[in-house]
Parts: structure tokens; sequence; C-alpha cells
């Protein structure tokens, strides 16, 4: 039997802040709260509230960096 898990049923708000010195973007369904974080990958954790069965987050981890890298790597293919 497949696990239940509530992914976003189109939230009233969505809660972000950016800690710049650690590279790190968190986004909250509605205020943050306690929950467990689930490593998916590349530097992406999905904020999991086990009580209610619901994905109540995203921590991105090295945003501007990969984002950069992902620039830098579109304006060379660019030159090419």
């Amino acid at each position: 039997m497949e696990a239940v898990i509530k992914i976003l049923e189109k939230p009233a708000e969505i809660d972000w802040d950016y800690d710049e010195e650690a590279d790190v973007l968190y986004l909250s369904v509605g205020e943050p709260r306690p929950a467990v974080g689930v490593d998916i990958g590349e530097g992406v954790i999905a904020r999991y509230d086990e009580t209610n069965k619901e994905v109540v987050g995203i921590t991105l981890i090295g945003l501007r960096a990969r984002l950069l890298k992902e620039l830098k790597q579109d304006s060379r293919a660019d030159e090419s």
C-alpha cells in the first residue's frame, strides 16, 4: 500500500527567508513549523510534518552558487 503524503493544496501563503551568508533559501507553507528534513538530493531538503503527513516546506542549499554556475554555462553556450 502506498503512503499518503500531502504535497501542497494551494496554500494561502508561502513564507520565505534567505540566508545570504550560508547561501540557503527556506520556503515554508504558511508560518515555519517543526518538521523532519528529508534530503531529496542535489541540495534540496523537503520539510515534512509527520503528524499531518504533509510537506510544509523546502530548503534549497547553495542556491546562489548553483544559479551562477548555470548562468555561466548558459552564457558560454550562447557564445559558441
